[in-house]
């Protein structure tokens, strides 16, 4: 049961502290939709999606009027589609992000998530056609979201996979150079991918999950702020206690909604994850919470250590308040999504190097940057090679969400809108990298791998 100050202690973070939660995520599995008739296939997969998520959204406006908890996004994962498409007779697997676009505007969802192929040791042929349809079907549609594992601890890095993304991205940006390349920003590339992640846009339902499945991601960054401006210049020790606490409460709200969805809709509750997810909303920033620690501007010295101190606390306290945490859980640094990161980006403080110093202690990886245009598809590739060696290594989730906005350089911006929200545009080093990527093959997974 919850007290009455708890009761009273939510309402206050809701309406003065940005909390919410910031997507429940359908997960269905397409693996009975694979039909040798592509056409037949799409078919199956939009009634499947259609009959099992029709009342998602309606359900999710339910518990927001019950609770008083806004519930930002209502989402959809799916089987990733290389798996599903690659049974059929087509040759280009377009037609397979049109249905699940179609499916998605039905039932009213902003995004749907798994236009997914799993290459971290190699291709299969309907790995690569999908590769080869990703800036097709990211141009053509809205809600569709993709994403690429091209790395795990146990198998090293597909740098085959690695440059060819690197030429992906830059066929996205093109294909959408008149809204600044956002197709970019539906596309993620993965080391160590979860299965159960339920923020886009790399979201998909992992073959080790059921028929399907909610999971709930929570956000908080405001209360996280609010809760570190009370105990200025006390220990870390007392400054960790407090995250903690705070993200302990945070993820108990987001396991009351989960459950509360999982039971409306009749499917099992999944995961809840973790992760502190910014808006460029004031008050919603990652980069607010770090400097509420004593930084004066996120990407200075000390920002690494306050974001790895931030990290550990939330998952404690996350572990502590739910047995079903998953997804990626810690702290989100998506660049064009966090109010404090734009001014500190625009400052010339955050930089690509200090963004992918902090990945190294943080949730996911280099995300929503924006880049110059004339940036070299291979420049592209060493970018994600950097980030995909730092998850090998470290046994984690990394990843990169980057846009090359066509005919923007260093001192423009680009404006994306809502959530998704604008970026300045950042460096990236002249000197090439080319002869580097194009050598190919696989590096090798890490002797800290061997653990069986």
């Amino acid at each position: 049961m919850y007290s009455l100050s708890e009761v009273l202690e939510t309402i206050r973070m809701v309406q003065e502290e940005n909390l919410d939660i910031r997507t429940i995520t359908m997960g269905i599995s397409l693996r009975d939709c694979a039909e040798a008739d592509y056409k037949k296939s799409c078919q199956k997969i939009y009634d499947k999606i259609t009959s099992l998520a029709g009342n998602l959204v309606k359900s999710g406006e339910e518990i927001e009027r019950e609770y008083g908890i806004p519930i930002i996004n209502k989402r959809i994962s799916v089987t990733p589609m290389s798996l599903v498409a690659e049974s059929s007779n087509a040759e280009n697997y377009t037609a397979f992000a049109m249905a699940m676009d179609r499916a998605a505007k039905e039932v009213g969802v902003n995004f749907i998530g798994g236009f997914t192929a799993l290459v971290h040791k190699g291709f299969t042929k309907g790995d690569r056609i999908l590769i080869d349809s990703i800036p097709e079907a990211l141009s053509t549609t809205e809600r569709v979201c993709s994403s690429v594992n091209v790395g795990s601890t146990k198998d090293g890095i597909n740098m085959d996979a690695v440059y060819r993304m690197g030429k992906i991205v830059k066929e996205c940006a093109e294909r959408t150079a008149d809204q600044d390349g956002l197709a970019c920003a539906k596309l993620v590339v993965f080391c160590n991918v979860p299965e159960d992640n339920p923020f886009m846009a790399g979201a998909f339902h992992g073959i080790g999950e059921p028929e399907c499945v909610i999971n709930v991601g929570v956000s908080g960054p405001g209360v996280v702020k609010n809760a570190v401006q009370k105990v200025k210049g006390s220990d870390f020790g007392t400054l960790a206690e407090t995250v903690k606490k705070t993200a302990f409460k945070i993820t108990r709200m987001g396991e009351l909604v989960g459950r509360a969805a999982a039971g409306k809709l009749g499917v099992p509750f999944g995961i809840v994850d973790l992760s502190l997810a910014p808006t460029p909303a004031v008050g919603d920033s990652v980069a607010e919470v770090l400097e509420a620690m004593g930084l004066e501007c996120c990407g200075t010295h000390g920002t690494t250590a306050a974001l790895a101190l931030l990290n550990d606390a939330v998952k404690k306290g996350g572990a502590m308040a739910s047995s079903y945490v998953g997804g990626l859980s810690g702290a989100f640094i998506p660049l064009s999504e966090d109010a404090g990161m734009i001014r500190a980006a625009e400052r010339g403080i955050l930089t690509l190097e200090k963004l992918e110093a902090m990945t190294c202690v943080c949730s996911v990886g280099l995300d929503m940057i924006a880049i110059p245009g004339s940036t070299s598809a291979e420049t592209i590739a060493a970018i994600i090679a950097d980030e995909m060696a730092i998850g090998m290594v470290n046994f984690k989730t990394t990843a990169v969400r980057i846009i090359p906005a066509p005919g923007k350089e260093v001192g423009d911006s680009v404006e994306f809108g809502g959530l998704l929200g604008h970026a300045p545009i950042i460096p990236v080093k002249g000197a090439a990298a080319a002869e580097f990527v194009a050598r190919g093959g696989r590096i090798p997974a890490p002797i800290q791998s061997l653990k069986n």
